[in-house]
């Protein structure tokens, strides 16, 4: 089965790779890849320390792949194990004391009259994400960078659906103070 397999789903697809076909997987990673790799970027701040998560994240995935107990939500179960690697890289990060890493690459918003004017955007989101809490950030990013639902997020995250919502919250709040303080100067 190749990557060209669009409307294969993702339950078939991973009862391929479990059958001995490898190139079942690689169709499932290009599926989740740009996904994926936009949310590590977003959440780490580091185009690097993204794509190790990333990779992490595929490689313990595929070796457990006989634990996914739901083969048709096998895109939530991987989102959750890289959920749990950019904690991991994103820990490391902290305690080497990384500042929130400019990438121009990384971010591809919405394209803003001149070039100064969309770097300096860049540079204010990316600072201003960094300021948040690891824990609002991500609340943050995953519903309103990912759309994702909140029993969504639960599922990933492990956390209650009243906390991720009271974490966004917060996030957005707090998001519009920095920005104001940011206006001022």
């Amino acid at each position: 089965m190749g990557i060209e397999n669009v409307g294969t789903s993702d339950g078939e697809l991973v009862r391929c790779v479990l059958a001995g076909d490898t190139g079942a997987y690689g169709a499932l990673v290009a599926r989740y890849r740009d996904r994926l790799g936009r949310y590590a970027v977003h959440m780490l701040g580091d185009r690097q320390d993204a794509e190790e998560a990333l990779q992490d994240a595929f490689v313990r995935a595929h070796r457990s792949l006989a634990r996914c107990d739901d083969p048709e939500r096998f895109g939530a179960w991987l989102y959750g194990i890289l959920v749990n690697r950019c904690r991991t890289t994103g820990g490391r990060a902290a305690r080497r004391a990384r500042l929130f890493v400019r990438d121009d690459a990384a971010l591809n918003g919405v394209p803003l009259p001149s070039p100064a004017e969309r770097a300096e955007w860049d540079d204010t989101v990316r600072w201003a994400l960094g300021r948040l809490s690891p824990e609002y950030r991500e609340a943050f990013l995953l519903k309103h960078i990912e759309d994702l639902e909140y029993e969504e997020m639960a599922q990933l995250t492990g956390a209650g659906i009243s906390a991720l919502k009271m974490r966004v919250k917060r996030a957005r709040e707090q998001l519009q103070v920095i920005f104001r303080e940011a206006e001022r100067v």
